[in-house]
């Protein structure tokens, strides 16, 4: 995204949101937000822990300037190294750094703009954050909101490119992060948002989330499921009191049953683990997005309220739960977080994250566990290349 001339870092951001969380509980200042923890998260719940050896890579005391401004876009000047400060590890856009991006006039022509929703760290003012929307112009929203996330990292300027061309098709490759002949390799060995293929037919391109259960591969769907080219929809459950996922829940059962034989099918289905733990913590407004899985916000002890279930779905603010593609080439779909005792946790189609009742039908983006002995028979996890997969 941009280079530092003076101390030859460089600043990358991702080109999808890869999650929807709620920015804070009120404050729209970044430091001490919601969103500044789990991107500097180090355990297996946030970004920066689900990093191949991010020590090597990622300048962890870099400067994120999160300066209040108002101004209209266009008009948005540098904020100097006076203002609101943050040492972090990873970050997010401000809003000048946005304003830089695109060409003229024109809001939606600069490459940034990805075509959702995602939060940036300026303030707009001491009640509302500043974001940019799908068709690339700014505005703002309270802070309780969830919009998309898009982590930014400083590369360390030892960093060398040894492969690749920088284009979508063919990405840098970097030294210390391009493995090659992984043939035999297990699976668990390997990093978030790595490719694999997996299942049938359109529905057989799938990311690796993280290593949740020890041993094991937790992975999700590319893209939500799709048949003859249309995003399928499921409602949640069949009453609007049914906000608990369990393998006796409308989703639960086609993702247990029909999923595992039509879109997966035995050859694929021998791979996942029969059980595991699901956890179906309740985020509510202005609610961190820990209490999906933990008790309280200080991780003490996970929540009680749990399901196992051989298939699930990705939780609210975990890792890979966001949008991978632009508005108009995707599909709203559901989570597996409560958000009360009437409704459930949906990521909308243009980013944003917000709640339905769970009687409504929405996308299905599975969730699984492969089993510790997956052996890597081929790819090397690009999206162009993916690993291919056996039972060892």
């Amino acid at each position: 995204m941009s280079v530092n001339n003076e101390t030859k870092t460089t600043k990358l951001v991702t080109q999808w949101n890869i999650s929807a969380i709620t920015y804070s509980s009120g404050s729209t200042a970044f430091e001490g937000s919601y969103i500044e923890e789990w991107l500097n998260d180090t355990t297996v719940d946030g970004f920066l822990g689900n990093l191949r050896d991010y020590e090597n890579f990622i300048v962890t005391d870099a400067k994120w300037n999160a300066t209040m401004d108002s101004t209209s876009l266009g008009s948005i000047t540098r904020p100097g190294n006076d203002g609101t400060i943050v040492i972090d590890a990873v970050g997010l856009l401000n809003m000048y750094e946005y304003q830089s991006s695109y060409y003229g006039t024109t809001y939606g022509n600069g490459y940034l703009n990805n075509g959702l929703y995602w939060k940036t760290l300026t303030p707009y003012s001491t009640s509302k954050v500043r974001q940019v929307s799908n068709y690339g112009d700014v505005n703002s929203s309270i802070p309780t909101s969830a919009n998309g996330v898009r982590p930014s990292i400083n590369l360390k300027s030892s960093v060398r490119i040894v492969d690749g061309n920088g284009t979508i098709d063919n990405p840098y490759r970097l030294e210390g992060d391009n493995d090659s002949n992984l043939s035999g390799t297990l699976l668990n060995t390997r990093y978030s948002g790595e490719y694999i293929r997996f299942g049938n037919d359109e529905n057989n391109l799938y990311r690796i989330v993280s290593h949740e259960t020890s041993g094991l591969t937790k992975i999700t769907s590319a893209e939500p499921l799709k048949n003859s080219g249309t995003f399928i929809t499921s409602a949640f459950g069949s009453s609007n009191s049914e906000v608990n996922y369990s393998t006796n829940s409308v989703i639960g059962t086609f993702l247990n049953g029909e999923y595992l034989t039509r879109y997966v099918d035995n050859t694929y289905s021998d791979m996942i683990e029969d059980s595991t733990t699901w956890y179906l913590g309740t985020v509510g407004s202005s609610d961190s997005y820990k209490l999906a899985k933990y008790t309280d916000t200080n991780m003490s002890s996970t929540t009680s309220s749990t399901t196992d279930a051989k298939v699930g779905l990705l939780r609210f603010g975990e890792l890979m739960s966001g949008q991978f593609d632009r508005y108009g080439n995707n599909t709203t779909y559901l989570t597996l977080t409560p958000y009360s005792a009437s409704s459930v946790l949906y990521v909308f189609n243009i980013g944003s994250a917000s709640f339905i009742i769970p009687t409504l039908a929405y996308g299905t983006q599975p969730s699984l566990n492969l089993k510790s002995n997956i052996i890597i028979t081929g790819g090397d996890g690009t999206k162009n290349n993916p690993f291919t997969l056996k039972l060892g």
